[in-house]
């Protein structure tokens, strides 16, 4: 028996292009001899499809394009996932399509609803088993979810199952390439079949999907691994229902797949989006020279523009790191002065501030200006403006509403400081384009002379310890700082954590790679009296 992984990026809601994709992939796999081809969850539609499903013309109108799909396939099976109409919900279904026809349908029992996932919302679970014979081999279909719940794979099993695929659609982040292979592999060893993990691959909104697609034997070793981060169709060949095993591997190291999720993840936002270009606002400062790496590597130096909007509070050495890393990288590069215009806002707002000390509001005057100018320039030539603010900043407020947050795609939104200087390495160690004084000068908003971020924040190593803790631990207080962390910087984040909700809340959508971001797994009320820092305070 051969079977046919086709790992595949769909969009959401383009259906006729879902299922040109589709039946690219089985004509590919029809003429290498496959028996079986698998495409990912929900494939036709593009996953996750959200409020899609709850439209009636969305589902009949899948329901049109598998018809008219099924109605291209001979000579092979293939597994299409599709949303289905139900009598109460509609079902995360697959579709079993052979001689022109849909002959079987299996529908997900287990829906989960936690982290950025709330399938319950959408679909109603089912949990009649759906085993098909291929070429003599008796293979059971289970979905994504499926298989991290015993019962499903076991229910296969009993059913007659010798050999479990599993089409997905499960998003990256940096701890799931290692949860997938152990519960697969748990499934494997308590049901002693071999399982087919098919998983989808590309960018849809903050999620990026990291394909990786994998075959384990029934003790649960590997036989056979898909590459990360780009479409593949492969072919696997089984003796009976055993995977014979193929040499591939991983890459374990973070930095890799973090970078490839940003490239994916701003290439997928801009053009399944349409957008002819990005605008980068950079500043000579280490986050913004990261992100315009990231976009010309995603989208090619032709549709990446670069602005230094220069004040009297850069350092020369912003100006001259700027400049380099726009002519290292060959991006256009401009430089507009705003001291002009913060003099006029200045001058505008004279009797309101007379004898008022200058502070904050003076600084995100000036960080205004650049977002209403960036802004201005995304609307008079319709490139989208890449924000440049990381998770740390994001986390506890250090960042300007409709100054540095104003733009349409937050590239590092999930990247803590401390891991924006690693993928900065990382990205100078394949060829040197980001200068090497923008990685060891102190970071600097230069809203004020002499300005470093640590002026108000504790140091970023310790400030990310604390954030990664809180946020995608879940610690309290309390645990974080019996790892050793000060109490008044645990304080200190916690309560900035919990102030600045409102300012996330109206943040630009972005990349998710850990397993907790601001965005759809963040879900904490912005009017709240709830004050968990207090249990710490000095």
């Amino acid at each position: 028996m051969r079977i046919a992984i086709a790992q595949l990026d769909c969009v959401v809601g383009d259906l006729a292009g879902n299922a040109a994709r589709i039946l690219g992939a089985v004509t590919e796999s029809r003429h290498a001899g496959a028996d079986l081809v698998i495409t990912p969850e929900l494939s036709l539609c593009g996953y996750p499809p959200e409020d899609l499903v709850l439209r009636p013309a969305f589902l009949e109108a899948c329901a049109d394009e598998l018809s008219r799909l099924a109605a291209e396939v001979s000579g092979t099976t293939v597994l299409i996932g599709y949303p289905e109409a139900g009598d109460r919900k509609p079902h995360n279904a697959v579709a079993v399509v052979r001689d022109r026809r849909i002959a079987a349908v299996y529908r997900k029992g287990e829906l989960p609803n936690y982290t950025v996932f709330d399938e319950q919302r959408y679909f109603e679970p089912a949990r009649e088993p759906c085993v098909i014979d291929v070429a003599g081999v008796r293979v059971g279909i289970i979905i994504c979810e499926d298989v991290w719940f015993p019962d499903p794979a076991r229910v296969a099993r009993d059913a007659g199952a010798q050999l479990l695929v599993v089409p997905n659609g499960s998003p990256y982040h940096t701890r799931q390439q290692a949860l997938r292979r152990e519960v697969v592999t748990a499934r494997a060893k308590e049901t002693g079949l071999p399982i087919v993990y098919v998983n989808r691959v590309g960018g849809q909104d903050e999620l990026v999907f990291d394909g990786a697609s994998f075959i384990v034997d029934g003790a649960g070793a590997l036989t056979q691994q898909l590459p990360a981060w780009r479409e593949a169709v492969a072919l696997a060949e089984f003796d009976g229902a055993t995977p014979k095993a193929v040499r591939g591997a991983l890459d374990e190291r973070l930095e890799p797949h973090v970078y490839s999720a940003l490239t994916m993840g701003v290439r997928d936002y801009v053009q399944k989006n349409r957008f002819p270009g990005v605008l980068v606002g950079l500043s000579g400062g280490i986050d913004s020279a990261l992100t315009l790496a990231i976009a010309v590597d995603a989208l090619g130096r032709e549709r990446v523009r670069a602005l230094m909007l220069q004040s009297k509070y850069n350092a020369p050495m912003s100006l001259e790191d700027a400049r380099a890393m726009a002519g290292i990288l060959g991006v256009r590069y401009d430089e507009i002065p705003i001291d002009g215009v913060f003099d006029a806002f200045r001058a505008a707002l004279v009797d309101e501030f007379k004898g008022l000390p200058d502070d904050a509001t003076e600084e995100n005057i000036q960080a205004r200006i650049r977002g209403t100018l960036l802004m201005a320039l995304s609307n008079k030539h319709g490139a989208i403006v890449l924000t440049t603010g990381n998770k740390s900043e994001m986390a506890v407020g250090y960042a300007t509403l409709y100054g540095d947050m104003a733009g349409g795609f937050a590239v590092l939104k999930d990247i803590s400081k401390t891991l924006v200087y690693r993928l900065a390495r990382y990205r100078n160690s394949f060829g040197r384009v980001i200068p090497e004084r923008i990685i060891t000068r102190a970071p600097s908003a230069e809203l004020r002379l002499e300005q470093t971020d640590q002026d108000s924040l504790p140091p970023y190593d310790v400030l990310d310890a604390i954030l990664e803790a809180y946020v995608e631990e879940n610690l309290s207080p309390a645990e974080i700082v019996a790892r050793g962390l000060a109490p008044e910087h645990v304080a200190q984040v916690v309560r900035l954590i919990k102030i600045n909700e409102y300012k996330r809340r109206q943040a630009a959508v972005g990349i998710r790679i850990t397993p907790r971001g601001f965005g759809k797994d963040w879900r904490y009320p912005i009017t709240s009296a709830w004050a968990e820092w207090k249990s710490v305070s000095a």
